[in-house]
């Protein structure tokens, strides 16, 4: 014998509501039609499911029973209704961002928090990767949004990059670092201290690379590898090591006292940051949701961050030098 689970569930609002008129008032159906499925069950099971004259309604044993899977029935319904209603709203799913590491955790990871402060009912999935990486988690759907600098020559038809902060990066210190008190910064000066090692396959191990060049030099030393952002911010504020890193980065722990910013204006790369996903995503109200966070969030960093970049008074230097050598050979 199979018994219709919307069948029970009619069963189950009859039982709660105390009444057939009731019953199909909530359940948005007829009173006939719900009277009928009462005596449908009724003669398949063989037993009465209602107390015969009693007002309101009620059930017998068997009924009581049955109108219990009813209700449980019901219940996961309304339930399926919700979960529904609230993912087509945005207010309920899962996003999942990958990022270069050391913005992701000075700048997304806050972003995330200020995000489900007002939208708790949305798990974000943060990870870690470079551009190669980051491309095949998109390509895969590991990955809904990417963080991610780059240059226009690396962008694929099938992604779409949305720019969102220039790259701009500075020269970071400890907060107590000797070279803080010179007004002036030769190269010699550079290369008498040693260097953090940017993490491998980072854009920053090239553009370490790049001032090397710029500066005539072949190498420097090279003290410290491998580590995360908190671990690199901490070695710096306990040594004299020098380190490239995204303007953004450093203006994320300016008021922590650890580290600061060499006011030597430095090679700047021909990227920007941005954020990259699927030209043809599957549908996500919740991820759409995140996405407009992002771009306010970064709105708001790229004019916090270019207001502290005039704060700044940049000192002449090896780099400054080179430039205006430049400049003067195009005259």
């Amino acid at each position: 014998m199979k018994i219709v689970e919307a069948h029970l569930v009619q069963l189950a609002a009859v039982i709660e509501t105390g009444g057939v008129t009731e019953a199909a008032a909530m359940l948005g159906m007829t009173q006939s039609a719900v009277s009928r499925t009462l005596s449908v069950l009724e003669r398949r099971i063989g037993e009465p499911l209602f107390v015969s004259g009693r007002r309101p309604m009620q059930p017998t044993p068997l009924g009581e029973q049955l109108g219990l899977q009813g209700k449980s029935i019901l219940a996961s319904s309304r339930k399926a209704m919700e979960i529904i209603r609230s993912f087509k709203s945005g207010s309920s799913g899962r996003v999942r961002i990958g990022g270069v590491p050391f913005f992701m955790d000075a700048a997304v990871s806050r972003m995330i928090a200020s995000f489900q402060r007002s939208e708790p009912g949305i798990m974000v999935h943060q990870s870690y990767g470079n551009y190669p990486d980051l491309v095949a988690e998109l390509d895969s759907g590991q990955i809904d949004l990417a963080v991610t600098p780059t240059g226009s020559v690396d962008l694929r038809a099938d992604l779409h990059f949305e720019p969102i902060l220039p790259a701009r990066n500075i020269l970071a210190c400890g907060a107590g670092h000797p070279l803080l008190r010179k007004r002036n910064i030769a190269t010699g000066d550079l290369v008498s201290f040693p260097w953090v090692t940017p993490l491998p396959g980072s854009p920053l191990v090239l553009d370490l690379n790049n001032i090397l060049l710029t500066l005539g030099l072949e190498e420097v030393s090279l003290r410290y590898a491998g580590g995360s952002l908190l671990s690199v911010v901490n070695y710096l504020a306990g040594t004299d090591a020098l380190a490239i890193l995204p303007h953004s980065v450093a203006y994320a722990f300016r008021g922590e006292d650890k580290i600061s910013v060499i006011p030597l204006d430095i090679p700047q790369p021909e990227r920007v940051l941005g954020i990259m996903m699927r030209k043809k995503p599957y549908s996500n109200p919740a991820g759409r949701k995140f996405l407009g966070h992002l771009r306010r969030e970064f709105s708001e960093l790229r004019r916090a961050v270019e207001k502290h970049e005039t704060t700044i008074n940049w000192l002449p230097g090896p780099f400054m030098s080179d430039r205006k050598t430049a400049a003067d050979g195009l005259v």
